[in-house]
């Protein structure tokens, strides 16, 4: 018998866009919104986005930023930037270096049909339209540590998702139960995910990246009640359902 066996995965991770190198700066941000939950992450795989730096925000100190991340609980383990010396200094800090987002091809406009032969009757081609990929169902409570990920769909949850439970999908989401842990919609950028609960207690809310923790408190007229969060101008807008 094999000692182990090999398989791929592709596993989310949460992505940190960093817009500042300050590591005073980081340091401050990362207490102050980690202040109420300081375990927060706990030990979870993130991935470090330079994409956003200013021109000039100077040098960053890969290192010294992984050990800033590792002393609030986070564990870093790969790199996404468009400059060259940031990339070169991944493999020295213990990073892999993640691709960039794909970006949408335009559609080629088809060539115009050429006039039919005289006698040949011109048939219309068909393109298949893809079945939608049907939402991933859940229907057993998740508990702490647990995560689930809805990959390319939709995911409903027909249970509680508990604190330290975290439930993702690249499409919408929709937990017909109290929602206390962590709800991730829109993981491969979709702008236009949503998240929906029965009861909206989440410890983190976020949609195409934009998220929202539990140590800014909820507004009263959804805080454990029925509600859907949507992505609006780059800010993610809560109401009551």
């Amino acid at each position: 018998m094999h000692a182990f066996d090999i398989k791929l995965t592709q596993a989310p991770m949460m992505a940190l866009h960093f817009k500042l190198a300050d590591p005073q700066a980081i340091e401050a941000t990362l207490a102050h919104k980690l202040a109420d939950n300081p375990g927060f992450f706990d030990g979870e795989a993130v991935l470090i986005d330079l994409n956003a730096l200013a021109a000039d925000a100077g040098p960053v100190d890969l290192p010294a930023l992984c050990a800033l991340l590792r002393r609030h609980r986070m564990n870093p383990v790969a790199l996404r930037s468009l400059d060259p010396s940031h990339l070169a200094h991944a493999e020295l800090s213990g990073l892999f270096v993640a691709e960039q987002p794909a970006k949408p091809q335009p559609q080629a406009q088809a060539p115009a049909a050429a006039p039919a032969a005289e006698g040949v009757r011109e048939v219309e081609a068909v393109k298949a339209v893809p079945t939608a990929q049907p939402a991933m169902v859940v229907d057993r409570p998740l508990r702490s540590g647990q995560q689930v990920y809805a990959r390319g769909r939709d995911l409903v949850v027909l249970a509680m998702v508990n604190p330290g439970a975290e439930v993702m999908a690249d499409g919408h989401i929709h937990v017909y139960a109290p929602l206390r842990g962590k709800a991730i919609a829109g993981a491969k950028g979709d702008a236009s995910a949503r998240i929906f609960t029965t009861s909206l207690e989440a410890e983190l809310v976020a949609i195409a990246g934009v998220y929202r923790t539990s140590d800014t408190p909820l507004p009263p007229d959804v805080q454990g009640r029925p509600a859907h969060v949507r992505l609006e101008d780059d800010r993610l807008v809560m109401a009551p359902m």
